[in-house]
């Protein structure tokens, strides 16, 4: 057996393991591992198996990840987000379905401070989806505007996927962060469209609100958006002055979330143990995913796959849209079965050589990659989001109605998708500007 078959053979294996429910991590691990022995013999596969890991997680770059994880948590447990969404009601409730308007651009901002969509939905569903459901929102809407608002935080600034995809991609985060801006505001503007015009063509799903709201409210309610304006503008105010790397900004952004919360006198020993906790549980389970990928990209490379695929595509002449096109299939079908890390680590190492002599913008597929996974946050039948949300409504909205719900949202995502795959300057353009 040649090496490219034993390749061949042990990505095939990886995705029986993983049909079969094993966790993506142990599939990764162990078919690298068995893959190395067959190949190199049992001397070598022992020692890329305590090789690998270490020099990879020793990585610098990696340590940004729990200090932008750490953030959002103390965000989130000392109540520094709760004025976005009341902001957010008072300044758009006059819009055609007003309060699932605010849940997109609350979550927006929640995205900018925490880097991770199932948070942003978990926070954002405990504090809008009561407050539609009490306005009399229909169910679906209520719940599904915030599951979709939710994957916004893989898109938008500080994107632990895009971290990740930096670190394997070998492209610098920063211009990851500057490329997401753009698709992140049309990923809004989309759902923002979504929600009016299904609303203003059905009033009945977003009843209006009966208030009359002063100027005087409207400004008291952006002063309580200060501890999260103040925290972006700190974070990414430095970050994209060149004041420090995306790596030191990880930790700037979970000192700055410290201090301000001690400002406000909503820091305290049991929030910050939770915070800890958190950060600290989120943080291994995204290593243990990250190092079995990097030996399975390790593997693949022993084995000359993805070298192989490489020119077999060039040969082929496959065209710009149909490489998309075939991406694009391949993530939303394993969106249906894997968690978002899962799928980008699983697909980068076949992947990124392909884009790569193809001389495709590494950037450019790194912001494809990362819109494709979030949609399948919001994909039946995982749709990790869809199931946040249903765990914090309970029985008051059926599932069905969540997964109807954000089928509308898709298209929107399909919509922002067609542009930037026609329009690759929308990724480009912020790049570009620094040089």
């Amino acid at each position: 057996m040649s090496f490219f078959e034993i390749g061949l053979s042990g990505i095939a294996l990886v995705i029986v393991l993983v049909l079969m429910r094993v966790p993506i991590a142990v599939a990764l691990g162990l078919v690298s591992f068995g893959g190395f022995w067959v190949m190199l013999g049992s001397a070598p596969a022992w020692g890329l198996l305590t090789a690998i890991p270490y020099s990879f997680s020793a990585h610098w770059t990696l340590s940004s990840i729990p200090m932008f994880l750490l953030m959002g948590y103390i965000c989130y447990q000392t109540e520094l987000t709760k004025g976005i969404f009341r902001a957010a009601r008072v300044w758009l409730s006059w819009m055609p379905g007003g309060l699932a308007v605010a849940s997109i651009g609350g979550a927006a901002l929640f995205s900018a401070a925490s880097g991770s969509s199932l948070a942003t939905a978990a926070a954002m569903g405990r504090i809008a989806v009561p407050e539609m459901l009490q306005r009399k929102y229909d169910p679906g809407l209520s719940a599904s505007v915030v599951a979709a608002a939710g994957t916004m935080g893989s898109l938008i600034p500080p994107s632990i996927i895009l971290i990740i995809y930096g670190i394997f991609a070998e492209v610098a985060i920063s211009k990851l962060f500057l490329a997401a801006i753009i698709p992140g505001l049309l990923t809004m503007l989309g759902y923002t469209l979504v929600i009016v015009i299904r609303c203003t063509l059905n009033p009945s799903l977003a009843p209006p609100i009966d208030e009359t709201i002063t100027a005087r409210e409207r400004i008291a309610a952006l002063g309580e958006t200060w501890p999260v304006i103040a925290l972006i503008a700190g974070v990414f105010g430095g970050l994209f002055t060149g004041v420090f790397t995306p790596t030191e900004a990880g930790a700037v952004g979970a000192a700055l979330s410290f201090i301000i919360a001690a400002a406000r006198k909503t820091l305290n020993w049991k929030v910050t143990k939770i915070a800890l906790i958190d950060t600290a549980k989120t943080t291994a389970a995204i290593f243990i995913i990250a190092v079995g990928a990097n030996l399975f990209t390790r593997f693949l490379a022993i084995s000359g796959v993805p070298a192989a695929m490489s020119a077999m595509v060039i040969e082929m002449g496959a065209s710009y849209l149909v490489l998309v096109i075939g991406t694009a299939v391949i993530f939303l079908l394993l969106g249906m079965i894997l968690d978002p890390l899962g799928i980008m680590l699983l697909t980068l190492p076949i992947l990124l050589p392909i884009f790569e002599a193809n001389h495709i913008s590494l950037i450019w597929f790194g912001l494809l990659a990362t819109k494709l996974v979030e949609m399948g946050l919001i994909t039946p039948p995982v749709g990790l989001n869809v199931f946040v949300i249903k765990g914090i409504v309970g029985d008051s909205v059926p599932i069905s109605a969540i997964f109807k719900g954000v089928l509308w949202f898709l298209f929107a995502d399909l919509f922002v998708l067609a542009i930037m795959v026609a329009f690759p300057q929308v990724v480009l353009f912020l790049p570009g500007l620094a040089g």
